[in-house]
């Protein structure tokens, strides 16, 4: 089958956590023979600010770490989809793309017939910013990849689409897998971006403050914080790093005890049940976690055997003296959250399941699906 992916960008991931799991699934429908192109606009917002920081280089490296990967720019302005989508059996567009392209994908879906097409939401807009996701003409598209329950339910709610499908991210497990640890260099890593400031006032009681009371050695890699987050991290004697390429994470696992899950207010209060995926790359890799508050309501992991969960930052602060100071409690965190993932949350088990979605779109007629609520997966 031939699959076209609209994205923002697939070789950067400066500030872009899609693109992890973007770059999971290519490579999971290369391996099994598909043919895929991936289009991301020229000079991206990501992308943009990745040369801005790291130069070409940046790019360059991509290019060596993923050789299989490529992706095809185009220029936003007058950009007419239609050629790309010749010979196409799935085109799926992800929601960081501007209204105006969706509506022509959809339009060409309506006029041509000849594949199915799937819109891709994987942030909390449709919570926070329910207009700016009303925007978009989703009238012909066959369905809706919704990264969790809670995303699926709000589309059904608004009327955005009767045909919603929950797809959870996952790990790549090709490049997320245990390294070799050695004696640890830190004692806690953190990776994650500044956002919009929507977790900051969980930052300093899940990670600032524990960090600085247990006078940890402790690492933070990621991007966009700005000068009074800094000033926190030093306040806490938290070693800042700045950007790191996403295939470089596990190395920094491997050289630190645990790390924690800091969800982001939305996904912890209005879309429970969306882990992100920096809860499944870490426990691809081995490392124990310890989250602070998040509801597993759809189950995806067990929590309290694949990683701890904690109520405040008192909690938080004796769940990371448990975990340093019990090399047994760490071993199992460890391995159940391993034995988790590779059971249940790998690319190629999300590939699977859009495979079964494309199958079940697939016997309907040529045009665009609409399928009744009770028949769209929970």
């Amino acid at each position: 089958m031939k699959f076209v992916l609209f994205y923002h960008s697939l070789v950067s991931d400066w500030n872009h956590g899609n693109a992890h799991f973007l770059r999971g699934v290519v490579a999971e429908l290369i391996a099994r023979g598909h043919r895929v192109e991936v289009y991301e606009p020229e000079n991206g917002w990501s992308r943009r600010h990745l040369v801005a920081d790291h130069g070409e280089r940046a790019i360059s490296e991509f290019q060596r770490r993923f050789p299989r990967l490529r992706s095809r720019t185009y220029e936003p302005e007058g950009f007419d989809p239609a050629p790309a989508l010749d010979g196409a059996d799935v085109v799926i567009v992800h929601e960081w793309n501007p209204p105006e392209l969706v509506a022509r994908i959809g339009c060409e879906r309506r006029d041509r017939g000849d594949f199915r097409l799937l819109f891709h939401d994987t942030h909390h807009r449709s919570a926070t910013a329910p207009a700016e996701m009303a925007a978009y003409d989703l009238r012909d598209y066959d369905g809706v990849l919704a990264f969790g329950g809670a995303v699926r339910q709000r589309y059904l709610e608004e009327g955005w689409h009767d045909s919603v499908f929950t797809w959870h991210e996952a790990a790549d497990t090709r490049i997320f897998h245990p390294h070799v640890r050695n004696e640890p260099d830190q004692q806690l890593v953190w990776i994650g971006n500044w956002g919009d400031g929507e977790r900051a006032r969980e930052l300093e009681e899940y990670l600032f403050g524990p960090v600085r009371d247990l006078q940890l050695r402790a690492i933070l890699h990621g991007v966009r914080y700005p000068p009074q987050a800094l000033e926190a991290l030093d306040d806490a004697g938290i070693t800042y790093r700045g950007w790191l390429p996403n295939w470089r994470v596990p190395e920094a696992f491997a050289r630190a005890a645990l790390t924690v899950h800091v969800p982001r207010r939305p996904y912890a209060q209005a879309l429970p049940g969306i882990p992100t995926i920096r809860v499944f790359e870490a426990l691809a890799c081995g490392i124990p976690l310890v989250s602070a508050p998040w509801l597993d309501c759809e189950h995806l992991f067990e929590p309290g055997t694949d990683y701890l969960t904690v109520k405040n930052g008192d909690e938080m602060r004796t769940a990371l003296r448990d975990v340093l100071n019990d090399p047994a409690l760490a071993a199992s965190l460890a391995a159940s959250g391993l034995q988790r993932i590779r059971a249940r949350h790998t690319c190629e088990h999300r590939v699977a399941e859009l495979m079964a979605i494309v199958a079940a779109l697939g016997a309907f007629a040529s045009t665009p699906t609409t399928l009744h609520k009770e028949a769209a997966h929970a």
